[in-house]
């Protein structure tokens, strides 16, 4: 399983392995938020928690397709279904998920303290945002793993994941944004929604990886 994630870390880092294109697709959400709002910094400041949980989601959203559609070009995924009596295989959906989180996820939130300065947000704001987003946009992947699955036979299904895959990140962006919200107001609110989004992400590590490995599954018979 070791060996899995690294090789999926080597093709995330990769050109076009996506890594880079969450992280400048992040960067122009929080670029173009003045030019619509206006120079009012209060105003960048109030939302700025908001603004950047939706770039980082979107950004999220944007390589859920390719989390199979290599190991399915060269083989590799009906192998890894074949392999399912060995070792299970929401195990190696899990391993994918996690090497997908590294090249995606994980990028995104440590360029979040840079972006929540562009947004003239206090230290307090960076630091719970940052926190949510580290222990919040682990869901989107595993979340994304089962929409992936269920469009890896579809030539262009990366807008169809997003759109399968939306409604459900909903609720980790509720609970992220008013942990954020509730560091900077107050820091009792805080513990609450965010206690609350960690469930979530550990609830969808557990039934992500179940539901994507039943998807391919099917998709492979």
């Amino acid at each position: 399983m070791t060996a899995l994630i690294l090789r999926d870390i080597r093709i995330g880092v990769r050109a076009g392995g996506g890594m880079l294109i969450g992280i400048l697709f992040f960067l122009a959400v929080i670029a173009v938020v003045p030019f619509a709002v206006g120079p009012d910094l209060n105003l960048l400041a109030r939302i700025g928690p908001a603004i950047l949980w939706i770039g980082a989601l979107l950004a999220s959203l944007l390589g859920l397709d390719r989390l199979f559609q290599a190991d399915r070009e060269d083989g590799s995924l009906d192998l890894m279904v074949m392999a399912g009596h060995d070792q299970p295989l929401s195990l190696t959906v899990f391993a994918k998920c996690v090497a997908h989180w590294l090249t995606t996820g994980l990028p995104l939130v440590v360029v979040s303290p840079a972006l929540g300065l562009l947004m003239n947000m206090e230290p307090a704001a960076i630091l719970a945002t940052s926190l949510t987003l580290l222990a919040g946009t682990p869901a989107v992947t595993f979340i994304g793993a089962t929409g992936a699955a269920l469009a890896v036979a579809l030539p262009r299904g990366g807008l169809l994941v997003s759109v399968m895959v939306l409604p459900f990140v909903i609720p980790v962006l509720i609970f992220g944004v008013m942990a954020a919200y509730g560091a900077v107001e107050d820091p009792a609110p805080f513990t609450q929604p965010f206690l609350l989004l960690c469930a979530l992400t550990l609830f969808f590590a557990a039934l992500g990886p179940l539901a994507a490995g039943a998807a391919l599954k099917a998709a492979s018979d």
